[in-house]
């Protein structure tokens, strides 16, 4: 706890604390301290079953010495040498108080040593528990990132739209033009001058049809007829336009039959 307090404070005045708190990096640590934690446990674990293992030897060695002086105690009676039986007997009662002691040491000793290993398997199951949880949140954190990504990249899609609307607007520009380009045309055809200069190119074409039939005439290429002359415009006030009109419509009137 000390330990991933100091990093903290590190970070804090390094600017790091960004990363510091990355799910990878804060999943890695604590996976690590759980890992130093369960290592001390299991030496901890260690030393209480060499305790109770030492304790086991020497209750095996009382057991063996008060076996041992018993037996002497009754191979001297057999000899008749009881006062060396009683000295036997007292040494083996100071043997036996000290079993007794060892023995009571060596069942709370058997006690916690179990209770430590139960605690030691449920830690490794614990840890392998949360190893698990690590590995299934780093794949959410990943997942959460990538995800993450494909919608930046998604946002920036949406820059085309823009484009696509400057061509929309380019295009309405482009059929307006078109349009007014039609609409100044046929305005156009509706100007006295651009009549007149079609009136001109009609009087052309007259002309040059009456001269073709005079000269397919004088060289006896077709039948005579009655040639046209070519009209004349004349310049005439607005009062006597109409009237000049009508003359005129009569005169082209007249060389068309």
């Amino acid at each position: 706890m000390l330990k991933r307090f100091w990093n903290y404070i590190k970070a804090l005045l390094s600017g790091g604390l960004t990363e510091l708190e990355n799910p990878d990096i804060l999943l890695e640590q604590a996976q690590r301290e759980m890992q130093e934690v369960h290592a001390k446990n299991r030496e901890r674990a260690v030393q209480a079953i060499t305790q109770k293992n030492n304790l086991q030897q020497m209750v095996d060695d009382l057991q063996k010495k008060t076996n041992t002086l018993q037996a002497k105690a009754e191979l001297a009676l057999k000899r008749g040498d009881r006062d060396l039986a009683l000295q036997l007997l007292k040494e083996k009662q100071s043997y036996e108080t000290s079993l007794t002691t060892t023995k009571a040491s060596l069942e709370q000793a058997i006690e916690t040593s179990e209770q430590v290993k139960v605690a030691i398997k449920r830690e490794e199951e614990r840890i392998r528990q949360k190893t698990a949880e690590a590995l299934s949140m780093k794949a959410q954190w990943k997942n959460a990132q990538i995800q993450n990504a494909i919608n930046k990249a998604l946002d920036g899609i949406g820059t085309i739209e823009d484009s696509t609307q400057a061509f929309e607007r380019a295009q309405a520009k482009i059929r307006n033009a078109q349009s007014e380009a039609g609409a100044r045309a046929e305005m156009a055809k509706t100007r006295v001058e651009n009549r007149v200069a079609d009136l001109e190119v009609a009087e052309a074409d007259i002309a040059a049809s009456n001269e073709l039939e005079l000269l397919e005439a004088k060289l006896n290429m077709g039948s005579t007829t009655n040639v046209a002359k070519p009209a004349t415009v004349t310049t005439a006030t607005d009062s006597d336009l109409e009237a000049q009109l009508r003359a005129l419509e009569q005169k082209v009137g007249s060389a068309n039959s």
